[in-house]
């Protein structure tokens, strides 16, 4: 397996496709295993797709891209503008604001940074943010969209591990909000010292926040119905995809009325794009799980970390810590579907709430999508933004902080992840 991990690495480092590098790599491990027929590579490559769990993933992602040409991204960029419009950093507030609420329609970290830095970021730098600066908090700002329903990590995680998706979606709201709130706190002290001024100088009246609330109302609802057609079972994680692709088209269609004609063709165009490239890496990293379930690497791996501590908070942290140095060198996609058959049953040996323990470690290898040598955010911000690297690194530091500092009180105070739950879906 060393030999199969070295190729994967190098092949990382040469710059080839992730799903191409997983496949390949793990390709290697049968060559050397010659006594594992050939054959078993090609059955693990098409068994990996017909997980019927998974029918939530490519729905989800066509449902994002509807409602995102549908009109609805503007109107919750009116609304965060109005929300945090007088706050200092100006339209750095306004980033944070628009990612939480576009959690609920997009579902992809990647997917809502490249959408804000188009929509944002050369205003950004136009009143006189620095590009380092705008693409750290744009990068940064999607964080929250993977952990609001409907999240499409969650539904990696849940359907990898075997965990209830719905107390997964219940589960991120509240760690959300946390992680808004610690961004809007280091935009505020950074932006004063930067002079970054509010975006306006004057509140906005009850009339202004009533039509900014009645814009966006069609987005804000939909993670709502998600959980409450979960909760009294009137779909399963795979149907309710289906019912976010016909949610999207309806509100398109007939409450804004803007999903017609090129926008609708586009839609369909970017889920294809979409789909093809997420589902092409899970059906690869079926023939890269094999070998490392073959080798016994899960017991090995909880075994050495035991070997450290079997404090369950100690553990979550020496993971999480293992999943942020990870999270250089791998997308986030990919280390939830090859990472949690390793670190799940090693968390709940030791008694930690599987929904608990999924929050967690959707947020740490999200983080990984915002820093360098290969975080696919930061590449898509810094690109779109012409940013350096360099730059971008020194800049985004203060919002590393700001959600690492949530992330580790998330890890030692589980009742602020497991509330919503248990209040939704009552105690397991």
């Amino acid at each position: 397996m060393l030999l199969v991990l070295i190729a994967f690495a190098v092949f990382l480092l040469l710059g080839m496709p992730v799903a191409f590098a997983i496949g390949i790599s793990g390709a290697l491990f049968f060559a050397q295993h010659t006594e594992l027929p050939f054959t078993v590579p090609i059955q693990l490559t098409v068994s990996q797709t017909q997980n019927f769990a998974l029918l939530a993933v490519p729905l989800f992602i066509m449902a994002g891209n509807l409602m995102n040409h549908s009109g609805i991204t503007q109107r919750l960029l009116d609304l965060a503008a109005v929300l945090t419009g007088r706050l200092k950093g100006g339209l750095a507030q306004v980033s944070i604001a628009l990612a939480t609420l576009m959690g609920g329609v997009s579902g992809s970290c990647i997917a809502d940074a490249a959408m804000q830095t188009r929509m944002l970021g050369a205003e950004m730098v136009k009143r006189g943010f620095s590009r380092g600066y705008a693409a750290g908090i744009l990068s940064f700002g999607s964080l929250m969209t993977p952990i609001i329903p409907p999240g499409i990590g969650f539904i990696l995680y849940g359907t990898v591990g075997q965990v209830s998706i719905g107390r997964l979606f219940a589960a991120g709201f509240i760690p959300a909000f946390m992680l808004w709130a610690a961004l809007a706190f280091a935009i505020s002290r950074t932006a004063g010292k930067r002079g970054y001024a509010p975006e306006r100088k004057t509140r906005p009246s009850p009339r202004e926040v009533g039509t900014a609330l009645w814009g966006g109302t069609w987005a804000i609802l939909f993670p709502v119905f998600l959980l409450l057609g979960l909760r009294f079972g009137v779909f399963t994680p795979s149907e309710i995809g289906s019912f976010a692709v016909v949610y999207a088209v309806l509100i398109g269609l007939f409450a804004y009325r803007q999903l017609k004609g090129a926008s609708f063709r586009e839609a369909l165009e970017g889920s294809l794009t979409d789909v093809g490239a997420v589902m092409f890496i899970i059906a690869m990293s079926g023939i890269f799980g094999y070998g490392i379930v073959f080798e016994r690497i899960p017991e090995l791996i909880s075994g050495a970390i035991l070997g450290v501590t079997d404090n369950p908070q100690l553990v979550l942290v020496l993971i999480v810590a293992f999943l942020l140095l990870a999270g250089l060198f791998i997308d986030g996609s990919v280390l939830i579907i090859m990472l949690t058959p390793i670190f799940l049953p090693l968390a709940t040996t030791l008694g930690i709430d599987p929904v608990h323990f999924g929050l967690v470690f959707v947020v740490a290898v999200t983080i990984g999508n915002f820093t360098p040598p290969v975080g696919a955010a930061m590449y898509a911000v810094c690109s779109i933004l012409k940013c350096p690297i360099g730059e971008y690194t020194r800049e985004s530091a203060p919002f590393l902080l700001a959600v690492s500092a949530v992330a580790l009180l998330l890890i030692f105070v589980p009742e602020v992840v497991l509330l919503v739950p248990n209040l939704i879906f009552g105690k397991e």
